[in-house]
């Protein structure tokens, strides 16, 4: 059998990996060490447990410093957009929701204090939370409320008059990745003013996040609903610079690139184990990579791959030179999400029985993508968004 990078190199048919500088290639391989040593090892055993060592890992991955990596300042590399993009896709070649993980801390809660907190919100947080010690989240979605964040029932009032009054807010959020571990919780509530921004600490009084169970994909992730019941929170705890819908929306899209990458892991991953899989298993005396029908999936599979690659590519060409517009993430998560589906799917029919079990990662990247699929806006919401971008029209207004 084949090493896995002798197996990666046969998988970059167009040879994209000459095009990276030589910082990238540094930086992208020494994440796929530490994700080959410290992650891939215990992700099976994670995921059947339902659990993941969230704290920890944060700490390693500070250490590592992907945390917000693509911010600047405040303990942040300030690192291209395309060297996110090599950390998403080696970090979810192991776990979608390890990426998740490292996403949600760093393109939703840490960018939401980035974009739109004040100096004092962001020197609070932002060192703590690059380095790991501090884990935030990022409570936008609500259980009536997915797709149509507009509709949101959460609210916050001024209790009192002017704008130093303290804002009480009440209602719950679902589907709030790192919610219960998080010593941060950014929240989103209407008010009289318009949607608006909440920085919650952990422990104050009225604010509780309970975990979902029970989950049959993303089982390595923590999932939480958090409940805000007449949570008092002083005139500071407010992100001065969100006001409106397009301010959470601002920040789905950042965590959207990140998606876009990390599936092309996910698929990259599983057709990697299966081709090492179809050149050792031998049936009618061949190994079934010598079959005709086997080689055609494979093909297929790695064009497939590498039109993801590509599309990733010149996202984060557009993000680099600050000109990426929120239909072409669009385009990104429509496409490579589908894409890494279908690459899975087929990559466990050649995988046969062995397919179901943990033992590979195949099926096990293929019901973390079913998720990848719905969250960060669903398949269907972004088939809209780029029908509006061609037609002008918009079907769901």
């Amino acid at each position: 059998m084949d090493s896995p990078l002798s197996t990666l190199a046969r998988l970059d048919l167009l040879d994209l990996d000459d095009t990276l500088a030589s910082e990238d290639r540094l930086l992208r391989d020494t994440i796929r060490r530490f994700a080959d040593e410290q992650l891939r090892p215990h992700i099976a055993e994670w995921f059947e447990a339902g659990t993941l060592p969230a704290r920890d890992l944060a700490l390693e991955f500070g250490k590592l410093g992907v945390l917000g990596m693509h911010l600047d300042g405040y303990g942040c590399a300030g690192a291209k957009a395309s060297q996110y993009a090599l950390a998403c896709v080696e970090i979810e070649a192991v776990d979608s929701g390890l990426r998740s993980l490292v996403s949600v801390q760093g393109s939703l809660a840490m960018y939401a204090i980035y974009a739109y907190g004040n100096e004092e919100q962001k020197q609070q947080w932002l060192p703590r939370m690059a380095s790991g010690e501090a884990i935030g989240c990022f409570g936008l979605t609500e259980a009536d409320a997915g797709s149509d964040p507009g509709s949101m029932r959460t609210y916050a009032r001024r209790d009192g008059a002017g704008q130093d009054a303290d804002w009480i807010l009440h209602g719950s959020k679902m589907w709030i990745t790192n919610g219960s571990i998080a010593d941060v919780a950014v929240v989103w509530a209407r008010t009289d003013e318009g949607i608006r921004g909440f920085l919650i600490e952990k422990g104050t009084p009225g604010f509780s996040a309970t975990d979902v169970h029970h989950k049959i994909s993303l089982r390595a992730s923590i999932t939480s609903e958090l409940s805000i019941d007449e949570v008092r929170l002083p005139a500071g705890a407010q992100l001065p610079e969100a006001r409106g819908l397009r301010a959470p929306l601002g920040c789905l899209t950042e965590a959207r690139f990140g998606i876009v990458n990390g599936v092309v892991g996910a698929a990259r991953d599983a057709l990697a184990s299966t081709l090492d899989y179809a050149g050792s298993r031998v049936q009618f005396g061949k190994p079934i990579a010598s079959f005709q029908l086997t080689q055609r999936k494979l093909a297929e599979l790695a064009v497939t791959v590498q039109n993801m690659q590509l599309v990733a590519r010149r996202l984060c060409e557009l993000k680099d030179a600050h000109r990426i517009e929120p239909h072409q993430i669009s385009f990104g998560k429509f496409y490579n999400v589908r894409a890494a589906l279908e690459v899975c799917r087929e990559a466990r029919s050649i995988l046969g029985g062995s397919g179901i079990t943990t033992e590979y990662p195949v099926l096990r990247h293929a019901v973390n993508l079913e998720t990848v699929y719905t969250y960060e806006g669903t398949h269907e919401v972004h088939t809209l968004v780029l029908g509006e971008q061609l037609t002008g029209i918009s079907a769901y207004r």
